[in-house]
């Protein structure tokens, strides 16, 4: 079950409106559920009108109380997998990640198999246990088409003092990205709320109703058509820098899902493939305190599209071209 209703949960609501939409649709809205979720839902008398069950074209009255008791997911082990995995960095309580590119993070519907918590335990890795078998370790996430650095916890200690650095802004994490389009300014804040787009569920948006979501943006150099930013998340939403940018009109370059996937030959870029990554991770060691950052280069389709629209030739020859353009200076 995706969406804002978590699987197991309890949610009742009362009808505000005259006129709602047939109960699908109003089960749907309320909880962040696609409508064949939610009809699944009504079908299988999950959803009470007034203590009664009705059909998915039911139109609820104002001031009908709506219960919706969201089933459990059927039990599924997550099963290890001999996955490649570029580690680079291990201890005994932790483990920082460089993922691909097209690895999805963690087992969930459509993608049971080849996500990088499979990879993980295929290592015969030890992964912390305070989250569900499927999110095992997993301290923040990367969208499957972004790259990039990961920290994942092993111990369950590990997971809440990470957990709670994330939340409190005390780990640096900073994106590198290629938008299309020139920003307005070098320096540029994106402060709107994010939530389920109501008219596709399976996409993010701006919208009022969502939750609270800041990133800060530096443009580190202007090509002819495109701009290479830096990207500082202040929180952790889904699909935050590619909603952000795309709702100030300059959606990243190969972001299919958000507008910006056309002219992927003029600017190098393979299909399956937008250019976001996680290129920059820093943290205090969640038991020794000792200071870690880490560095990623761009990874080859990446270096290859910046030097195209960048037009130096010589770019492509460096071992990371984020550094050529600034990107770990603290100064920017």
């Amino acid at each position: 079950m995706t969406g804002s209703a978590a699987a197991g949960a309890h949610h009742e609501f009362t009808v505000a409106e005259d006129g709602a939409p047939r109960l699908d649709l109003l089960v749907a809205q309320r909880l962040g559920l696609s409508r064949s979720q939610a009809a699944t839902l009504v079908a299988n008398g999950h959803v009470l009108v007034d203590g009664a069950r009705q059909k998915a074209s039911f139109r609820a009255d104002r001031g009908a109380r709506v219960v919706v008791d969201v089933p459990p997911p059927p039990g599924r082990e997550v099963l290890p997998e001999q996955l490649p995995v570029s580690v680079v960095f291990e201890d005994e309580h932790l483990i920082v990640v460089d993922k691909a590119a097209g690895m999805v993070v963690h087992p969930a519907p459509g993608n049971w198999t080849g996500t990088l918590v499979n990879a993980l335990k295929g290592r015969g890795q030890g992964l912390a246990e305070g989250a569900a078998e499927e999110r095992a370790g997993l301290v923040h996430r990367l969208d499957k088409d972004t790259s990039g650095l990961m920290v994942v916890a092993k111990t369950d200690q590990a997971l809440r003092v990470l957990s709670k650095a994330i939340s409190e802004r005390r780990v640096m994490r900073r994106y590198a990205a290629l938008c299309w389009g020139h920003l307005g300014d070098d320096t540029t804040t994106v402060d709107r709320p994010i939530g389920r787009d109501p008219n596709d569920r399976v996409r993010m948006a701006v919208t009022a109703g969502g939750r609270p979501a800041r990133t800060d943006f530096v443009r580190l150099a202007r090509f002819e058509s495109t701009d290479l930013l830096r990207c500082h998340l202040h929180s952790g939403r889904t699909h935050q820098i590619r909603v952000h940018l795309a709702s100030i009109g300059h959606p990243i370059v190969g972001d299919d899902n958000y507008g910006g996937g056309g002219a992927r030959k003029v600017v190098g870029l393979p299909p399956q493939r937008h250019f976001l990554h996680a290129a920059w991770l820093a943290f205090s060691h969640p038991v020794s305190g000792a200071a870690l950052e880490f560095r990623s280069p761009l990874p080859e389709a990446l270096r290859t599209c910046l030097q195209t629209v960048a037009e130096l030739p010589d770019l492509i020859a460096s071992p990371n071209p984020l550094e050529y353009f600034g990107f770990y200076r603290a100064d920017r």
